[in-house]
């Protein structure tokens, strides 16, 4: 039978995903902190703090992948009207609501792709926690696994 200690340090360790709003990198060093310090006293606990951890990871790589895929549209559309010889280029610039780039699509798409996956991950942290709370095993959806 599970401890009501474990199962609090389990969703603490959730919730500490959260830390990441008052500092930077606290989605990943706050539950590896708790993790750390107590995945000797319960394989519930350790089972949750490896969850939380691949999941911050898997999420950061998702990230980055979109991230990636985002940025040079920006860039080479914005800068494509840009005279790199005389820098008057800015008096060129112009947007045209009427015709819209394919690009402004492709990227204001995986935007909104972006924004749907962090709202996302917060339900699934809040799911997590929940279970954690009620003693169950909690496994994130779309989750790469780094611990094992």
């Amino acid at each position: 039978m599970l401890e009501n200690n474990h199962k609090n340090i389990a969703t603490f360790i959730h919730l500490s995903t959260f830390s990441r709003f008052v500092f930077p990198l606290g989605n990943f060093i706050a539950p590896i902190l708790l993790w750390a310090l107590n995945k000797g006293k319960s394989e519930f606990v350790d089972a949750h703090g490896k969850q939380a951890i691949n999941f911050q990871i898997s999420i950061l790589l998702y990230t980055v992948i979109i991230g990636m895929l985002t940025i040079p549209f920006f860039i080479f559309k914005f800068m494509s009207g840009i005279d790199y010889i005389d820098f008057n280029g800015f008096e060129n610039f112009h947007f045209n609501i009427h015709e819209p780039s394919p690009l402004l699509y492709f990227t204001g798409g995986l935007g909104i792709l972006a924004v749907f996956g962090f709202l996302l991950e917060l339900v699934f942290i809040v799911i997590a926690s929940l279970k954690a709370r009620d003693g169950e095993l909690y496994r994130y959806p779309l989750t790469i696994t780094f611990l094992k």
